[in-house]
């Protein structure tokens, strides 16, 4: 029990791997380039909420098993841990397709130090997950996928944006949003 009361006292960490990265929502008294080994960034959640709709699903991200990770790792005022956890879920559970899991992240301006962090990995038995999808059909969902948060197409982009500006290149998503791009300029 002293250990559970203790971690209440403590900062919070978040690691961020999608908007995350460019739209947090909650206050952090520090943000760092960070690495998670063990699970990797893809678009394999169909969206039924923030970028899509039950009728009509976006894509959108979550964590996977296996690989690396470079996202962004917060850190929350131990005041604001609470708030921030109730908002997280808000955010990331609305249907319940992400499981909540501590991971060890390590920080990039120091690779020996590493911390441990909250995020939120695909569920792969939930009706959500859509697994590896060939490129045309991501771009199928991501283009009609429209929800609660704006329009699905934005949403890669925006991701794209911010991974660029942190010196990141996941070559899966560059090529999806180099597609939308395209065909946004061209319609």
């Amino acid at each position: 029990m002293a250990a559970r009361i203790k971690q209440h006292d403590e900062d919070l960490w978040v690691f961020g791997y999608g908007s995350l990265i460019w739209r947090p929502g909650f206050e952090f008294l520090e943000r760092r380039n960070a690495r998670l080994v063990g699970a990797h960034r893809a678009l394999c959640v169909y969206s039924f909420v923030h970028r899509g709709t039950p009728q009509k699903p976006g894509l959108v991200l979550g964590l996977d098993r296996g690989g690396t990770c470079r996202g962004i790792a917060y850190r929350v005022a131990a005041a604001k841990r609470e708030a921030t956890i109730a908002y997280l879920r808000g955010r990331e559970q609305v249907t319940q397709v992400y499981r909540e899991a501590w991971r060890s992240v390590w920080l990039d301006e120091d690779p020996q130090q590493q911390v441990r962090a909250l995020c939120y990995v695909v569920d792969r038995g939930h009706a959500q997950y859509a697994g590896r999808l060939p490129l045309e059909e991501q771009l199928h969902f991501v283009r009609q996928g429209h929800g609660r948060s704006g329009v699905n197409r934005d949403y890669v982009i925006e991701t794209v944006k911010a991974l660029e500006e942190l010196g990141y290149r996941d070559p899966g998503l560059h090529q999806l949003a180099s597609r939308l791009k395209g065909a946004h300029e061209s319609a």
